[in-house]
């Protein structure tokens, strides 16, 4: 998954629009545009990782179509929401979770 956001304009499709939105990640605010999923508005903004796992490894986009896990947030107190499988919403709360041991 490319952190790189290629311009609407310059879109081959050529039927995105480039709709911005802003979200919150642990208190942060990014900006993105519609149809951006949450990992890659994270992407898009420097974050390679945003949860730590069971060793305390970071954790970001591993597979980036779902089938891992590693990317998982909270997104508006929903728990274990695949960041890169959940489209970025205007106004969305997100929070990093930590799967390290003893937490």
């Amino acid at each position: 998954m490319s952190p790189r956001l290629v311009p609407a304009e310059d879109d081959p499709i050529g039927r995105r629009r480039a709709a911005p939105l802003r979200i919150t990640v642990d208190g942060e605010p990014l900006t993105g545009v519609a149809g951006q999923t949450i990992a890659g508005v994270l992407l898009a903004a420097g974050r390679r990782a945003w949860r730590r796992g069971p060793s305390g490894a970071p954790r970001g986009v591993f597979c980036g179509i779902g089938v891992c896990f590693d990317c998982v947030v909270t997104v508006n107190g929903e728990r274990d929401v695949r960041a890169c499988r959940r489209r970025a919403r205007d106004g969305d709360v997100v929070a990093t979770q930590s799967r390290e041991a003893g937490r």
